[in-house]
């Protein structure tokens, strides 16, 4: 049978590409573009990473070294009998203390004012203030403070204060809290309070320090 004009004369027909269709290459070159984009967020992420790590190691070593509050020592140096005090009841009298401070931070310590409490046998015997001033870092000073003493404490056990003046000395337990600041190489300041807890042998009537033991201790 004879095939059809139409038939013979046919040509083989091409489908248009859609104008949504994406050539290969640039989808390749958009893979390639993600690639270089997640190199660079994880280079990034580590550098990051590591200057933190590199930071807290830093504060950890300032933390346990310039940071760190060390206990400063505090030693009486001698007393000193001053005069009456005035007072209505019992005749109280001043002594004059100075005290040998060693501050060892490496920070200087700045203190506004702070208060002090002397106790013989358990019972309150005297106070004092202590004046504004400023140990030096990893430094020395000295402090001298007025404390008024209150007879009245000295008299509550008669027979036990006899005994003491006997045997020519007496003994005293002082208690002292100083609150202040630290200067942090010169720019961070640190607010802290120096605590001071001495029992000490005074003599009678020479009033020379015969022994002392005192516990200090400073808190941020």
């Amino acid at each position: 049978m004879a095939s059809s004009p139409a038939a013979a004369c046919s040509l083989p027909t091409r489908t248009a590409p859609s104008l949504d269709a994406e050539p290969a290459d640039e989808a390749g070159l958009r893979r390639l573009r993600r690639r270089r984009r997640r190199r660079c967020i994880c280079i990034c992420a580590l550098v990051t990473l590591g200057v933190l790590l590199l930071l807290g190691v830093t504060l950890l070593v300032l933390f346990l070294t310039v940071f760190r509050v060390r206990d400063p020592t505090t030693r009486l140096l001698s007393t000193r009998f001053v005069g009456l005090a005035p007072s209505l009841t019992q005749p109280n009298f001043t002594l004059l203390l100075t005290v040998a401070v060693h501050n060892p931070n490496p920070a200087s310590f700045s203190y506004a004012s702070g208060t002090t409490g002397l106790w013989y046998r358990g019972a309150h015997v005297g106070d004092a203030q202590v004046d504004p001033g400023r140990i030096p870092s990893k430094g020395d000073g000295v402090v001298q403070l007025e404390m008024t003493v209150l007879t009245a404490g000295f008299t509550k056990d008669m027979a036990q204060l006899i005994r003491d003046i006997e045997a020519g000395s007496l003994p005293l337990d002082a208690s002292a809290r100083i609150p202040g600041r630290v200067a942090v190489l010169g720019v961070l300041k640190l607010n802290v309070v120096a605590y001071s807890d001495c029992h000490i042998v005074v003599g009678f009537p020479d009033m020379e320090i015969r022994g002392q033991d005192c516990r200090d201790h400073a808190k941020l």
